[in-house]
């Protein structure tokens, strides 16, 4: 129901209104120099190509294959290949990156990959850059285990490698750190390639390096950023002065064939605490600051998300006051509520629905007096705030996340989860919040209108979040945005 259509027309925005960027102005790019703060640090020693023009790079994980289906650890092994299944995955992937006019394709050799590159390449004659670097994860000994088998024949190593990947040594090798420096070495010879738009085809783990590496993450974020089957992500690239490392912005984290949030583990385990970061729906006057309501547009978008939502049994909606918010986390609630009551003698199942004014942050974004409506990546609705202002909405944004984490606490239910509904700067924050970050990283993502992203919780509330997706717009079908234009499965190695 919520995967990708093949249809193209899935892809077509119906407004005119202009392409909306909600990531940050360049002088929140800045680098701490200061290496005594309890949050991440964007690792200084990491330098990329300059680049002449805007550059973005889309990223495709494998479809399922036939190791995958077994359980068994692969590494960059070659003896795997596509299911049916994963065809099917690849035949999806290119359907959606159809009108797409990528200069070129870089490829992982191993079949898996290199197969699934063939199908969404199709019949472009554009050419296809096999990489050994982007092979999957060494894993040495390892591979072609199952995990029982790993378990058994390597005990306290095996138990290194799912709690402690990033110091997990087998063979007299260090497989996380191994995957890391080879991800910046791939980042040279795309950024050196004479292409605007790159097509990349490889694998879970070597993704998730290519995503951590280029915004700054260290091996600990290893299993942070996950990547399903056939999942897309996108970074833009976006050259600065004086022949200098770009600017670099997470669009899209691993948007999917399937539904984001029906079924599947959060790094191989299951997620009984969940948040979904849910951006209201179009408002009116949507390029003004305001306390706008959602135009007709803004309706369908907030009815598709409760739609998509209904894959999951929501305990909590809790959204920002203003009234595009408040009006979307209303639908959410009453589609939820409704979703158990087919029946003439059903009694329709209670959703707490809170307003929170931590959530609303567009006091902030209204002091900067600029249009929201900016037709550059780094260009946006935080363009122009002084450091004045920033510094309170990270403080708030902070307050807000601590709350959210609070409701998931709160929780009776064995599931728990709970929607946050609020202004798309809002969820940036609380990701970054989320993943332990500093106010400098508020720069690297980007969010749509209507767009969801789902963080889990494998170890409860107050266990680390693993991001599961960002700025999901699929459910929105021909109401989406385009992904790629500037207008068992999650886990196996």
């Amino acid at each position: 129901m919520h995967a990708f259509s093949p249809s193209p027309l899935q892809f077509i925005i119906i407004t005119k209104k202009p392409y909306y960027s909600y990531s940050t102005n360049p002088k929140l790019w800045k680098i701490r120099s200061s290496a005594t703060t309890l949050t991440a640090e964007r690792e200084l020693s990491v330098e990329f190509p300059a680049i002449k023009a805007a550059k973005r790079v889309v990223l495709v994980r494998h479809g399922q294959s036939t190791w995958n289906a077994e359980g068994r650890i692969q590494g960059s092994s070659n003896f795997s290949v596509l299911t049916p299944k994963g065809e099917a995955q690849a035949e999806t992937s290119r359907q959606m990156l159809l009108d797409d006019s990528f200069d070129v394709c870089f490829t992982s050799p191993l079949s898996r990959s290199k197969r699934t590159a063939e199908i969404i390449w199709g019949t472009r004659d554009a050419p296809m850059i096999p990489d050994t670097d982007l092979r999957e994860i060494d894993l040495y000994s390892f591979q072609g285990l199952l995990k029982h088998e790993g378990k058994e024949k390597f005990g306290p190593a095996f138990r290194q490698w799912q709690v402690d990947a990033p110091n997990f040594v087998i063979d007299d090798h260090y497989p996380v750190r191994e995957l890391w420096a080879r991800a910046r070495s791939c980042w040279d010879r795309i950024l050196e390639h004479q292409s605007k738009s790159v097509l990349v085809v490889a694998h879970n783990a070597v993704n998730q390096a290519l995503v951590a590496t280029a915004i700054g993450l260290g091996t600990e974020y290893f299993r942070v950023l996950l990547q399903s089957n056939c999942g897309v992500s996108v970074l833009d690239f976006i050259p600065r002065p004086e022949d200098r490392s770009p600017y670099i912005c997470l669009n899209r984290l691993n948007q999917t064939p399937g539904s984001p949030i029906a079924g599947g583990t959060s790094a191989g385990r299951k997620a009984s605490s969940r948040i979904i970061l849910a951006c209201h729906g179009t408002s009116e006057n949507s390029g003004e600051v305001g306390d706008q309501p959602m135009n007709m547009l803004g309706v369908i978008q907030a009815q598709k998300t409760a739609e998509l939502l209904l894959d999951l049994k929501v305990n909590t909606v809790v959204s920002s006051p203003r009234k595009a918010s408040a009006e979307t986390a209303k639908i959410i609630s009453q589609v939820q509520e409704a979703a158990d009551c087919l029946g003439a003698d059903c009694v329709p199942r209670y959703v707490d629905v809170k307003e929170m004014e931590q959530l609303s942050v567009e006091t902030f974004l209204g002091q900067s007096k600029q249009n929201l409506a900016m037709d550059s990546i780094i260009g946006s609705s935080l363009n122009g705030l002084e450091d004045g202002v920033i510094n309170p909405l990270w403080d708030q944004t902070e307050n807000a996340w601590q709350s959210l984490i609070k409701e998931l606490s709160n929780s009776s239910e064995q599931e728990q989860v709970v929607v946050a509904v609020g202004h798309p700067i809002l969820h940036i924050a609380l990701m970054t919040h989320c993943l332990n970050l500093s106010e400098d990283w508020l720069g690297s993502f980007h969010l749509d209108e209507g767009s969801i992203s789902v963080i889990d919780f494998p170890d409860g509330p107050t266990g680390k979040g693993i991001i599961r997706c960002i700025n999901y717009t699929a459910h929105l079908g021909r109401w989406s945005i385009p992904i790629t234009k500037s207008t068992l499965e999650d886990e196996e190695y």
